[in-house]
């Protein structure tokens, strides 16, 4: 790691937990004992590959995202920020974020990852880091142990070969000046709605290869009741 290109880490947090069926986002409710996102920061603070933290995270929280920061003593964390109405106009303001602090053009690793995904493991975070040494763009995924099917009006009509697919999890890394393009190119095309961020780099910079990190069973996303005590368990395993 150098100051001249640092790598940053942007924890996506903008949900409103409405899956949840909480008054809270997911996000701060507790799992062991500490709110979700603590989990989160905590091992983006001890990966020895991340420089600095940006939180993007829904308004009216933010206080409490830097109570929780202080208290796990997440000296990483150098902005809480306003995310939008999409994840994509979440990874947007966090690629805003990054380019004020590293300039334009800059060759830092920006390293994109779900607040909910809160079990990522130091491994992952350290592959994806390194995997942009010579590379623009990365994911961690794992194999799809289900067999997939495309569905059209209630009709399955296609059975993709199962070896060819994976599931994709966070984080996703990106060299700055290469995300910062892509995005720049989504926003003007509204009919684009992607759901993660290495989907932006293939639609619009098809040229760049996106290559891939063994992620891991236990990096699940904690999107409804269930998954908290799913993470509870793996946790206290």
């Amino acid at each position: 790691m150098t100051t001249a290109q640092p790598t940053i880490a942007a924890v996506l947090a903008g949900g409103t937990g409405a899956r949840m069926g909480a008054a809270l986002p997911k996000q701060l409710l507790e799992v062991a004992g500490k709110p979700v996102l603590q989990h989160t920061l905590e091992a983006f603070q001890a990966s020895a590959a991340v420089d600095r933290i940006v939180l993007v995270m829904a308004e009216g929280h933010h206080e409490a995202a830097w109570t929780i920061a202080k208290s796990a003593n997440v000296t990483k964390l150098s902005a809480v920020i306003g995310g939008g109405a999409s994840r994509a106009d979440s990874s947007a303001a966090a690629i805003r974020w990054a380019r004020s602090q590293v300039g334009v053009g800059d060759r830092a690793k920006l390293l994109v990852h779900d607040a909910a995904r809160m079990l990522v493991t130091g491994r992952i975070i350290a592959d994806v880091a390194a995997a942009l040494d010579d590379g623009e763009a990365v994911t961690a995924v794992i194999p799809s142990s289900d067999t997939v099917v495309e569905v059209h009006g209630g009709r399955i009509t296609a059975v993709p070969d199962r070896a060819g697919l994976a599931r994709v999890q966070t984080p996703q890394g990106f060299r700055l000046g290469l995300i910062a393009e892509a995005h720049a190119a989504a926003a003007d095309d509204p009919a684009f709605t992607p759901t993660d961020d290495c989907s932006v780099v293939l639609r619009f910079r098809p040229d760049v290869p996106v290559r891939t990190v063994a992620g891991a069973e236990r990096n699940l996303k904690v999107t409804s009741p269930a998954d908290l005590v799913l993470a509870e368990a793996l946790l206290r395993a």
